[in-house]
């Protein structure tokens, strides 16, 4: 009875130190960031201080004067992104789609999504971002799982552990 306990715990030792070896190897490609870093916003290269927020999906970000319009027959939309150290830019870009946001008060907001370049640490992604007054809000950015998925690992306890170092993508 002995014999078959050993070799039970052995092939548990063993089962356990190959997840380990797996999730190393898989934590070893992705970058480790805070629960808020700096990052860049494109087109405008706006430098934010952006909540890193797995409880969400999406991407939002503080953009007031939202106006849709059309262009080409296609829905366009027109807004200003506004970050805390009072940087401005106008933006006009397709409109992605309308979101259905669920808010933990139970009221319901829509929203407009659109495509925006976010750099974190030397990582670029083109992403999906609401667009919504975050006025009131102590961040003017909130990084949802979509942007983060893949790549990053969150260490809850740090924040800005990275810079956002994407090159020059003042065309984009």
């Amino acid at each position: 009875m002995a014999l078959i306990d050993m070799k039970g715990i052995g092939m548990a030792l063993c089962l356990l130190f190959l997840c380990a070896q797996a999730a190393h190897v898989m934590a070893k490609d992705k970058k480790l960031i805070g629960w808020v870093e700096k990052v860049k916003v494109y087109p405008g290269e706006l430098e934010y201080k952006a909540k890193i927020d797995t409880g969400a999906r999406t991407p939002s970000i503080n953009a007031r004067n939202i106006v849709e319009f059309e262009r080409d027959g296609q829905p366009w939309v027109r807004f200003d992104l506004v970050s805390k150290k009072q940087a401005r830019a106008t933006l006009e870009l397709p409109l992605v789609r309308q979101a259905t946001i669920k808010r933990h008060f139970g009221k319901q907001q829509h929203r407009y999504v659109v495509m925006l370049g976010i750099c974190l640490g030397g990582i670029y992604r083109e992403t999906q971002v609401t667009l919504v007054d975050r006025t009131g809000f102590l961040y003017d950015l909130l990084l949802g799982r979509s942007f983060l998925k893949g790549e990053f690992i969150i260490d809850p306890s740090e924040s800005f552990i990275s810079v956002p170092d994407c090159g020059d993508r003042s065309h984009e």
